[in-house]
């Protein structure tokens, strides 16, 4: 199967025949520190050269999107994602903000309510 000028390796039921470590060229370790619940945005920036993985990942960032969400809608493992993320995050293409929470995961009351919850099921 061909995309234009690209010959494109896709397994109908395996997906892309292409390794998870050749997309990042072998890096696995992001120069920027994310976690799961960190949140990614795209600020319209294109860089010049970008592998097809980094143009997507731009895509589904038009608003606020969590690590784990880009990864699952790369359909690639989270650490290979990260490094990803963390290439647009250099070339200023993403940025990046605190995880928002809905209450503080330090409170005793609420932790308490938890495991009483837990508990009870």
């Amino acid at each position: 199967m061909t995309a234009g000028d690209e010959e494109v390796w896709v397994d109908a039921a395996a997906g892309p025949l292409v390794r998870p470590y050749t997309v990042t060229a072998g890096r696995t370790r992001p120069a920027v520190r994310l976690d799961l619940l960190s949140l990614v945005v795209a600020t319209g920036r294109r860089p010049r050269e970008m592998a097809p993985e980094h143009a997507e990942a731009l895509a589904c960032c038009r608003a606020p999107t969590s690590v784990a969400e880009v990864a699952a809608h790369l359909r690639l493992p989270v650490t290979i994602t990260k490094v990803l993320l963390a290439d647009l995050l250099e070339c200023r293409a993403m940025t990046t903000g605190a995880r928002r929470t809905a209450a503080d995961p330090t409170d005793r009351a609420l932790l308490e309510k938890l495991l009483d919850g837990l508990q009870r099921a």
